[in-house]
């Protein structure tokens, strides 16, 4: 590794493990949630509010930012940091999920998808090739390689095909990425490991990458609709079967018990739409688990949403001003409930990494799965 990016591990317990990722636009502490900035922003947060929950690092949506407004206009107006106003690393999806998932029509070959915009219905295409210059142009700190996401439960020979198929497209993305001279010297490209639910396949995707080499290693094709049981059953083995000096990296995950149990299991970073997407629609994550904040039983409720929390909605505004601004659909409520949702994430990423370093982690872990309830409180 060079300056442009080192990972240090400062402690372990058991697979748990707490560390730094350190960059050209800032260090990255490690347990690390990444708020999702889909659109160039994290929805109804300013910047600073974001850093202020204790964010360390966002993530942008390639396949969003190319559709609109261009990754072009994006480089022509200064890259995607000055363009939203975010100082600090940003971490760049690929765009081959929401490829996948979003698009009215694709057509996948092995140069790779061409497909229509869910937008206007222009036609595009994206290879592994394309999706390194498009991340180039937005000015990712931490791009992704390009990959196929096949959906929960295919059979053995198409989950295999796929993930083959991604490590063929890992190969070309690293030749893509180091061709960008001046950005690769600055920037990171993280392999994604596939595999689906079987564990010699993704034994196979580790060895693959391992040998093109990447700075750090995200594991993929989990979160799809598998469940918590079959995504721990793959956690168990899948991240000591990457490199264990580099990041390993969940990809859209998850509810804060998917976090913790992902901790316990050796990942080191995250992202995920549900914090803000949850406040948008009036769910707030709290200590003792999620609550709706739309039910009438707060309609009085002077209490904070979590007694426990110090963010600047917990200690300014009640649960029955929120119940009132959530239910009157007023901006200002999907704003302070994201703000508050934010705050608890980091908090509970930070929480992981005090006890990982006092060496503590399973004594926090039973401490929280005995609190938190996974069910919303009040739906």
């Amino acid at each position: 590794m060079s300056d442009r990016f080192t990972f240090s591990i400062a402690a372990t317990d058991g697979a748990a493990r707490t560390g730094t990722i350190r960059m050209q636009r800032g260090e990255i502490r490690t347990p690390a949630f990444m708020p999702v900035g889909t659109a160039a922003t994290v929805k109804a947060m300013r910047p600073a509010e974001v850093r202020g929950t204790g964010a360390d690092i966002i993530l942008g949506n390639t396949y969003h930012l190319m559709l609109r407004p261009t990754a072009e206009r994006m480089a022509r107006l200064g890259g995607l940091h000055k363009f939203m106003g975010w100082d600090r690393p940003i971490l760049t999806d690929s765009g081959g999920y929401q490829v996948m998932s979003l698009s009215a029509l694709t057509k996948q070959s092995e140069e790779g998808v061409a497909f229509k915009s869910h937008l206007d219905g222009s036609r595009h295409m994206l290879t592994p090739e394309r999706s390194m210059e498009i991340q180039r142009l937005l000015g990712s700190d931490i791009v992704m390689a390009f990959d196929e996401c096949p959906p929960n439960g295919v059979d053995a020979k198409r989950a295999e095909a796929s993930m083959e198929r991604s490590m063929r497209w890992a190969a070309r993305s690293r030749a893509g990425f180091d061709s960008g001279e001046e950005h690769a010297s600055r920037s990171a490209l993280f392999g994604i490991q596939q595999g689906s639910l079987d564990e010699k396949l993704r034994a196979r995707s580790a060895a693959a990458l391992t040998d093109i080499g990447f700075d750090g290693y995200a594991i993929g094709g989990l979160a799809v609709g598998e469940g918590q049981e079959a995504m721990f059953g793959v956690l168990d083995y899948a991240p000591a079967q990457l490199p264990a000096d580099r990041p390993r990296y969940l990809m859209g995950v998850g509810k804060p018990d998917d976090l913790v149990g992902a901790v316990a299991r050796g990942v080191d970073m995250f992202d995920c739409v549900l914090p803000t997407r949850s406040g948008r629609n009036g769910q707030a994550f709290t200590r003792d688990g999620p609550i709706n904040i739309r039910n009438a039983k707060f309609s009085e409720d002077q209490g904070p949403l979590d007694a426990d929390c110090r963010c600047p909605v917990c200690t300014t505004w009640s649960r029955a001003y929120l119940h009132h601004l959530v239910r009157s659909n007023e901006m200002l409520g999907a704003m302070l409930m994201t703000q508050h949702n934010l705050h608890y994430y980091q908090d509970l990423m930070q929480d992981m990494r005090v006890a990982i370093g006092a060496g503590a982690f399973a004594a926090f872990q039973s401490d929280f799965n005995a609190r938190y309830k996974r069910e919303s409180k009040g739906s």
